[in-house]
């Protein structure tokens, strides 16, 4: 079982994001998805959660159709997003911000229990707790956006651009949480990154978009040593 788009195209006004595009993340798999800013990478992963319209095509998850599903129920099958630019609650403390993650959940041990698994993958956040998250470095609020997402124990983790703006010893913090979450909570993730290389190396597969359109796919270490993507996106 997979996440499957099928023919899945998007448009804003007139412009079209999106065009018929077909992707497949295999159930506990990372798959990364690179390309130029504009290609329609951020559009894609609002296409699964329901956050952009679609004009046609279809999308699945584990045999369930989330396209016409509310957010909310998306949530519920199991899908959860790290937004591009991280999206924290700025004026609220770091535990409120992870518990947030929780809201459609009542199981209160359950929700103990996952937030000391944050703080195990995490730990400068228990240092931080009571502390606003608007108040924390780059680094660490990505932490609390991840650990947000996870909080809602997702089967299918989606993130926009974890990297972005962060100094290079927090890419590899972001980078082996990434492998953690997948390898040892056996979340299937797919990754939307602009540090293509970081993107080639955490995934198995990867999808390259180009103007709205799947331009090569293929096995991450093959697509490393392709001379145009290497050329375009590695700057070699």
């Amino acid at each position: 079982m997979s996440l499957e788009l099928r023919r899945v195209s998007v448009t804003y006004g007139r412009v079209e994001a999106l065009k018929q595009i077909d992707l497949t993340v295999p159930e506990g798999q990372i798959v990364a998805l690179i390309g130029a800013n504009g290609a329609g990478k951020t559009t894609t992963l609002r296409a699964i959660t329901g956050l952009a319209r679609l004009r046609a095509g279809t999308v699945t998850w584990l045999g369930t159709r989330l396209d016409g599903l509310g957010t909310e129920r998306i949530v519920e099958a199991g899908v959860a997003m790290v937004p591009e630019g991280r999206r924290i609650f700025p004026m609220m403390s770091v535990k409120d911000n992870l518990l947030m993650g929780a809201y459609l959940r009542r199981d209160g041990a359950g929700i103990r229990a996952d937030l000391d698994r944050v703080c195990a993958r995490f730990p400068r956040l228990r240092e931080r707790w009571h502390q606003a998250a608007g108040s924390l470095s780059g680094g660490e609020q990505q932490m609390v956006s991840v650990g947000r997402a996870l909080m809602c124990r997702p089967k299918l983790l989606l993130l926009d651009e974890p990297s972005l703006g962060l100094a290079p010893m927090m890419v590899r913090a972001i980078a082996t949480a990434i492998l953690a979450v997948n390898r040892e909570d056996g979340v299937t993730i797919l990754l939307v990154e602009q540090n293509s290389r970081m993107a080639l190396k955490l995934s198995r597969s990867a999808y390259v978009l180009e103007t709205g359109s799947v331009a090569l796919t293929g096995p991450s270490a093959e697509l490393a040593q392709n001379d145009h993507i290497r050329r375009l996106y590695l700057g070699v």
